[in-house]
């Protein structure tokens, strides 16, 4: 090809690609969607959303508690998670030696009445004779919830009940996963006259080494026979020192909960009412704690976790106590209204407990376990999605009499839903689930705008995207549910209290997706549905103000703005917040209107955006903050602020009220927050 040829061929190829390029910059601009939102401003416009509004729902699923928020180590410490009767699946204890050396059962000698299993080792090798034990020792270990987290500098607390006709030398040692490496280890030695009978043993153990799939082993060398039971190990760094995990739970602390609604769930019901949560069995010395199987869930808890516990949490976090009780129904059976009574009188007791007089019978109870002064329980719920069975509004009534003759401020909660149709029956709240996909909850931003405005108000108590939208925990689906988020602050004249669920898994018992909070041993990281509800910290108790998009806007933007007063600082705020659902970029106005000139003005103060390339990204082990929050500053000149919405994104904007007479600006580097 000639020199010329070549030129005009370059050329026409330049010409081509121009055009080309022309061509996508008005596509571009074509996509670029526009709306303006007004919101009102003004002290006299607005009304207050409730101090409730926005919380939490624990439930034991996905190994929640047990292996999570937890922080008990040991997996099945009493034993008793392999059954009653005996000999028993001890799993996961697993033997150190073989049977020439150790022989491993159960049997029911514990001195405790309500566990009464006990783990029987016989050592047949000694240290010296025909038969010497391996210089390592024979016994037994635990591996915890699929590996204990052990991290050198901290301190572990091992609590054992241990009896022995004769001397023992235990080694007691946190290793890791196969025992090559000794992490942290002392040795339990006493004689015959002190371990004779059951005896409770505490081992302080500082870890010289750190591993996040360790394990708990009980050794000897020295021939015998020696009972455990009760075998524990606690970090000594929880939350407050009160058992919680401390990662997890301050992550529950960034989410400013105002309430806490708990043990479940399908987990109160149990799949029959032989494996219902009963509250009495989780509370007073964890040791004599008999534990249950959660049959709906199917896994073991030792119910360390209890019910004082969860009114510890409450407290911790404070945030509002939400009890949901048994109502003699599970998902198979159910107890008629003429034989409700007892179930009512557990019902009475357990607010005795939470809230009785420390002389009082169930208050002594929760005085001795070191809370002498009452929990503010305000809230009942009266079983868990039970509306239609047959014995539930009968038996319902008998719960709600009762509480209301004794504790006539506690709020009652019904499980049949009257955001459409009136109860029939009394309440103060009534529950609201809904699981689905993300277009259906987007569009259910409006679900409450129809409900009447009298009688109960809604406790929209469990709420997600599920299915292909969600995944394990996507863009889309956190998208949806800001949304609906947005359309609860909107009508939170008729909706008291909403909160998220699950809001926990392990990712080594995945029961349900998706969830909040994604955690292992020694890692957590926040789905982009955690971090949406971290953008409605401050909407609890705030003052909702009107805004409103002008005609002709796009049909996949929902948005609020409400004013509310930073504790810290005493400042005060007003947050616009913008979902934009739709695949198009927006240019959005957002003009405040109701300021008076002389007095009031607005600076702009920080612009945060959840988005990410893909509607279907989420976060995990391997990249946990790859769909989160990033903020920038703002900047607002005037009332009216231009500023282009992302597609498939949550933008809220910050704005500062301040004097007119002082007027500054504060700038922040870009940068992700809440990290």
């Amino acid at each position: 090809m000639s020199s010329f040829k070549t030129t005009c061929y370059l050329l026409l190829c330049f010409l081509i690609g121009a055009r080309a390029l022309c061509q996508c910059d008005d596509f571009d601009v074509k996509q670029n969607q526009t709306a303006i939102l007004v919101v009102n401003a003004s002290e006299a416009a607005g009304r207050q959303i409730p101090e409730t509004l926005f919380g939490i729902f624990f439930e034991e699923i996905n190994h929640a508690g047990a292996g999570g928020l937890w922080a008990e180590l040991v997996s099945n410490r009493g034993f008793e998670a392999g059954g009653r009767h005996t000999p028993s699946n001890i799993d996961p204890w697993s033997i150190i030696g073989d049977e020439s050396s150790i022989l491993v059962w159960t049997d029911l000698s514990s001195c405790f009445k309500l566990n009464k299993v006990a783990l029987r080792m016989e050592v047949l090798c000694d240290e010296s004779g025909p038969s010497i034990c391996p210089s390592g020792g024979v016994g037994i270990y635990n591996p915890g919830f699929w590996g204990m987290n052990i991290e050198q500098g901290k301190t572990y607390k091992v609590v054992l009940y241990v009896w022995s006709s004769g001397s023992i030398n235990v080694s007691v040692a946190l290793t890791n996963s196969n025992g090559s490496q000794v992490l942290a280890t002392s040795n339990l030695i006493a004689d015959a006259a002190i371990v004779n009978n059951w005896t409770k043993m505490e081992i302080m153990l500082e870890a010289e080494g750190s591993n996040s799939n360790s394990r708990l082993q009980l050794t000897t060398t020295r021939k015998g026979v020696i009972w455990f039971d009760q075998v524990s190990v606690m970090p000594t760094d929880t939350y407050k020192g009160h058992g919680f995990r401390k990662d997890l739970t301050e992550m529950l602390l960034d989410l400013k909960p105002r309430f806490i609604r708990f043990p479940g769930g399908c987990f109160v019901e149990g799949e029959w009412l032989r494996d219902a949560f009963r509250w009495k069995e989780t509370v007073g010395p964890w040791e004599e704690r008999p534990g249950h199987f959660g049959d709906v869930w199917m896994y073991w808890t030792d119910d360390g976790l209890g019910y004082f516990e969860f009114l510890q949490l409450a407290e911790d976090l404070g945030a509002a106590p939400v009890w949901v009780i048994n109502n003699g129904i599970s998902h198979q059976d159910e107890v008629d209204p003429s034989d409700i009574l007892p179930f009512v009188q557990e019902m009475l007791d357990s607010v005795e407990f939470a809230r009785g007089d420390a002389s009082s019978k169930w208050g002594s109870v929760r005085a001795a376990m070191g809370h002498p002064e009452p929990f503010e329980l305000k809230y009942i719920a009266v079983g868990n999605e039970d509306c239609g069975k047959s014995n539930y509004q009968a038996n319902y009534l008998r719960f709600h009499s009762a509480l209301k003759r004794a504790y006539p401020d506690i709020q009652v909660i019904s499980n049949c839903d009257g955001s459409s149709t009136p109860l029939d029956h009394p309440a103060d709240l009534y529950d609201f689930h809904i699981y689905t996909s993300a277009n259906t909850l987007f569009s259910m931003n409006h679900k409450f705008d129809t409900t009447p405005r009298n009688g109960p108000k809604a406790f929209v108590s469990e709420y997600a995207v599920t299915g292909t939208d969600a995944g394990q925990g996507s863009l889309l689906a956190a998208l949806g549910e800001a949304a609906f988020l947005i359309g609860l602050e909107r009508n939170s004249d008729v909706v008291q209290m909403a909160s998220y669920a699950p809001l926990f898994v392990n990712v080594n018992d995945r029961r349900w997706n998706p969830d909040a909070i994604v955690f292992n041993s020694w890692q957590a990281y926040g789905t982009p549905s955690y971090w949406v509800q971290r953008f409605f910290t401050q909407s609890s108790g705030a003052t909702l103000l009107n805004s409103t998009f002008q005609a002709n806007s796009s049909v996949s933007l929902v948005a609020s703005a409400t004013r509310w007063v930073d504790p810290q600082d005493n400042k005060n705020y007003i947050t616009v917040k913008v979902v934009n659902f739709g695949s198009d970029y927006v240019n959005i106005t957002i003009s405040v209107e109701g300021l008076d000139p002389s007095s009031e003005q607005l600076n702009g103060f920080k612009k945060t955006v959840l988005t990410s390339a893909n509607v279907t990204d989420g976060n995990s082990l391997d990249n946990p903050l790859k769909v989160i929050p990033v903020y920038s500053s703002l900047e607002l000149k005037g009332e009216d602020m231009e500023v282009k919405l992302q597609p498939h994104s949550l933008t809220s904007f910050d704005l500062l009220k301040v004097s007119s007479h002082i007027r500054t600006i504060e700038t922040h580097a870009p940068s992700k927050s809440w990290i």
